[in-house]
């Protein structure tokens, strides 16, 4: 089956036989360069990645004859499958395996150790290491925080904006994420409006309220602070989400009852009144 006709069907409806098809092009170094990006991008969706994948990922990764875009993307690839594991681990409270993990714990751990080997290799191309740090940051280590800071402090705008990514990631950056607000680079802006919304950086309200309200708001920059908006202050934002329910935009309507349904469950569990310590 061509890669593209099953690219554009929902995962839940990929034929059984998937994998096998994308762990073929992915293994097939004479594919075409556009059907493996395509297919390290599929591998890394959770109906399909399991270790043969991961490790097929990994293999274009550490290959120094790959384009950098190619392997950029098997890097961001793994990134879901290491956040859910960070998520999920491995054992729950009871002390049972959890059935649904898609990867071994030897492969999640072999994930993690490649990342941060490569990410150490000056030699890897800047484009490469960015998307690999961008990935390592859904299982939070040790070293991230210090690759963060070096990022954020560097000249290059590039990996500015891979730093502001990676702090939605990792907590401790709400100085920083307050700063990229004011970034007049748009990408970093967006990428600082949805961090302050993971990590509920209260003194980043009245920005957030400000893009909520104003008609001059680009539609991606305002479908992230809508759902900023929710996480930060529930109650107020309560009040200001409420005028675009009736947005004639389909989405911006759908990320506004979304918002609004969720800062209703805060309230309900009495989570409004309560200040968080860490900004």
């Amino acid at each position: 089956m061509d890669l593209k006709i099953l690219f554009d069907m929902p995962p839940w409806e990929w034929p059984a036989d998937t994998g096998r098809i994308l762990l073929d092009v992915l293994r097939d170094d004479w594919s075409d360069e556009s059907d493996r990006i395509l297919a390290a991008e599929m591998a890394g969706d959770m109906t399909v990645v399991n270790d043969e994948l991961v490790e097929a990922l990994l293999s274009i990764l550490r290959d120094g004859d790959a384009s950098a875009k190619l392997r950029g993307r098997a890097a961001i690839s793994l990134g879901p499958v290491l956040e859910y594991v960070d998520t999920q681990g491995y054992d729950d409270p009871d002390g049972f395996g959890y059935d649904d993990v898609p990867i071994t714990e030897q492969t999640f751990r072999k994930i993690q150790k490649t990342l941060r080997k490569l990410y150490a290799d000056a030699g890897v191309p800047k484009y490469v290491r960015r998307r690999i740090l961008e990935a390592a940051v859904r299982a939070p280590q040790d070293w991230h925080q210090n690759a963060i800071r070096a990022a954020y402090l560097s000249d290059d705008e590039d990996w500015k904006l891979t730093a502001v990514f990676c702090m939605r990631y990792i907590r401790g950056f709400g100085d920083w994420i307050l700063e990229s607000l004011d970034s007049k680079n748009p990408d970093i802006h967006h990428q600082a409006v949805c961090a302050a919304g993971n990590w509920e950086v209260d003194a980043a309200w009245p920005h957030i309220a400000g893009l909520v309200t104003s008609a001059k708001t680009e539609k991606t920059l305002l479908l992230a602070a809508i759902e900023a908006s929710a996480s930060i202050r529930a109650q107020e934002a309560q009040e200001i989400l409420g005028r675009l329910t009736d947005a004639d935009d389909e989405d911006i309507a759908a990320a506004v009852h979304e918002a609004l349904a969720m800062t209703s469950n805060e309230w309900e569990e009495g989570e409004g009144d309560e200040e968080d310590d860490e900004w």
